[in-house]
């Protein structure tokens, strides 16, 4: 029978994961299958991978034949790469310590790879959330002043409203008091009466 490596669907509706699996081509997407060999979520950046290496090489090197997303996760994780390496061993081109060797490095470096992609993802987030923070605090700032300048403004009309009623309640004040001064009457101061016997 046919067997092939492919991914099984799971998940809820617009959040799908995947399990990888070695199952007969002739069987639905989602049924049954033969063994299962590790999961795969491309929710995350980077994707997760979770891949039983020996049991995905063990199929691969019996001739199950991967789908094109199953054989991109194969690379990634070094399982071709290995098969490879073996073919090498089996002509005769190095030994199987050597392939060994060769295959550390690689997942070394791979890994490294990673490692700075998660670095720099994480960065790039910081430096997002760092930027909308500044973008925020000039935008309050800006806020601040306006709301500084609106009430100076209101202050200052305030004050000028005052001074003019208090113009206005001096000139009044003053008005009144001339309007008194004109009304009232000039009165003569009375003589003071001479003494009687001031002649004898």
């Amino acid at each position: 029978m046919p067997v092939k490596m492919r991914l099984a669907r799971h998940g809820r509706k617009r959040y799908a994961y995947y399990h990888i699996v070695v199952a007969d081509s002739r069987a639905p997407r989602d049924g049954r299958y033969i063994e299962s060999i590790g999961t795969y979520n491309p929710n995350s950046n980077p994707a997760v991978i979770d891949l039983d290496f020996d049991k995905a090489f063990d199929w691969l090197t019996k001739g199950a034949q991967p789908t094109d997303t199953v054989k991109a996760i194969l690379s990634y994780k070094g399982v071709l790469y290995k098969k490879h390496l073996m073919g090498g061993v089996k002509k005769g081109a190095f030994d199987e310590a050597e392939a060994e060797k060769r295959l550390d490095n690689w997942m070394t470096e791979k890994d490294a790879k990673i490692q700075a992609k998660i670095d720099r993802l994480a960065g790039d987030a910081d430096a997002e959330v760092k930027k909308q923070f500044e973008a925020e605090v000039k935008v309050k700032e800006q806020k601040v002043a306006a709301i500084a300048a609106r009430n100076a403004e209101l202050a200052a009309e305030a004050k000028a409203q005052r001074d003019a009623k208090r113009a206005e309640a001096e000139a009044e004040a003053a008005t009144e008091v001339e309007e008194v001064t004109e009304a009232t009457p000039e009165v003569e101061s009375p003589e003071a009466p001479e003494k009687e016997g001031a002649e004898s």
